[in-house]
């Protein structure tokens, strides 16, 4: 064996300090927390992000950007007007049908139509919504756009 070979090194380790066993154990009085303030009294905890009372980062930093309140925003299921070409002539499209051919997938969903590609069947539409081009292109073709 040498002195090299030694496991843990010599010194490596170290008993660890009992605090609070009175003023000759090193670590007596005030168990080195030092005199009074928070983090002195027992029971205490502070949060990472605390900062004494100060006003906190979060709230000093100047804000930015739209807050919308996502609870109330519309959101639409979109069909292409393209996709309507799997239907027969003179047929009524509405919310229901559109769910049957699996063009759209949620039950209680809103519509918008989208005038993305050329319809080539007289259709009568029915939709929650309307692009402006989707109309032009129904209404072209001799059908009808309405609004739910």
């Amino acid at each position: 064996m040498k002195l090299n070979e030694l496991k843990p090194a010599p010194g490596a380790t170290r008993k660890r300090k009992r605090v609070g066993r009175g003023n000759s154990s090193g670590k007596g009085g005030t168990a080195g927390r030092g005199h009074k303030g928070q983090k002195s009294r027992s029971g205490s905890s502070i949060p990472a992000w605390f900062e004494g009372g100060q006003m906190p980062l979060v709230r000093r930093v100047p804000k930015r950007g739209p807050r919308r309140i996502a609870h109330k925003r519309l959101e639409y299921d979109v069909v292409n007007i393209k996709s309507l070409n799997i239907f027969e002539d003179e047929l009524e499209v509405n919310p229901e049908l559109l769910r049957e051919a699996g063009i759209i997938k949620r039950k209680n969903a809103l519509i918008k139509i989208l005038g993305d590609g050329e319809l080539d069947k007289r259709l009568n539409v029915r939709a929650h919504r309307f692009s402006k081009s989707a109309i032009e292109k129904i209404v072209a073709k001799g059908g009808t756009a309405e609004v739910i």
